[in-house]
């Protein structure tokens, strides 16, 4: 306000802390004290905690660093290494991760919402209540990872690969699972898939008598067979849509 006061009136600086006398000070402080943005440190080592904020650490070797609770919103990462590194709790929003390695680290509760991981591999990752919601997936490689409780909500995840995964509680809601292998993945209880885009899943001996929000336009997309169990008021379709050595 003083700043504005000296356009308005023509006061000088010394003025101007005159008049900041005549009011209260805290009313002035903001005015006199030069404010202090904090930007990301982009040439910071990898540390808990650390502000990685749209920095470019593409095509780096950073293998297991310590990330915990990290920011690394909007971060470029492709191509980077990061094998048996800890994201516990991080925030990874909007990162690319463009063929990257997570593989065998561990990520529990960290936010990989609306990344790009196009063939990011994730094999042996414990991810569990993670959330992956809007993320670009495609051909993502999650064997033997461990996603209980993941949250996959509107994640596309076309040909990802869940050979030996854990999936128990993981919900599914509107994701792209097409040509995916779904029965590859292990759980227990329900799957969340509402309004998921199964076309050409594979659902060969799974139990998803469980499943909820399935609905019979979804099953006939699939590809089952006589072990898989759909939930109770859903057929099985006349025909699967791929045959059994597709």
């Amino acid at each position: 306000m003083p700043g504005t006061m000296s356009r308005l009136f023509g006061l000088t600086t010394a003025s101007t802390v005159r008049w900041c006398s005549g009011v209260l000070l805290s009313a002035c402080a903001s005015t006199l004290v030069p404010h202090v943005v904090h930007a990301a440190d982009c040439r910071a080592v990898a540390a808990p905690s650390i502000d990685w904020q749209d920095c470019n650490k593409s095509r780096l070797m950073l293998t297991s660093s310590t990330l915990d609770g990290a920011n690394l919103v909007s971060a470029d990462l492709s191509y980077t290494d990061l094998r048996d590194s800890s994201f516990i709790g991080a925030n990874l929003e909007k990162v690319t991760l463009f063929r990257a390695s997570l593989d065998g680290s561990k990520a529990d509760k960290a936010n990989f919402s609306r990344i790009e991981g196009y063939r990011t591999v994730f094999s042996g990752v414990s991810a569990r209540e993670a959330s992956f919601a809007s993320a670009e997936l495609e051909r993502a490689d999650f064997t033997n990872a461990d996603l209980t409780g993941a949250d996959f909500s509107k994640a596309e995840l076309g040909r990802a690969i869940f050979k030996g995964a854990v999936i128990t509680g993981a919900k599914f809601a509107m994701a792209n699972l097409s040509r995916t292998d779904l029965n590859a993945a292990k759980f227990e209880g329900p799957l969340d898939l509402s309004g998921a885009f199964l076309f050409r899943t594979r659902l060969e001996g799974m139990d998803l008598s469980q499943a909820t929000g399935l609905q019979q336009w979804q099953v006939d997309q699939t590809c089952g067979d006589g072990n898989t169990k759909l939930p109770q008021g859903l057929a099985v379709p006349a025909k699967w849509t791929c045959s059994a050595d597709e």
